[in-house]
């Protein structure tokens, strides 16, 4: 159960890590992040 579960966590993070380096997704991520700031703020 336990390496099913790793498998799956490390398909997951290579899905993200490639979607994060997408131009158009490095702006919604740093707008995301913008609007948490403020939000703090």
């Amino acid at each position: 159960m336990k390496l099913s579960r790793g498998i799956v966590a490390v398909g997951v993070a290579k899905k993200v890590y490639t979607e994060a380096r997408k131009p158009e997704n490095q702006a919604r991520i740093r707008s995301a992040v913008q609007k948490v700031r403020d939000r703090r703020r």
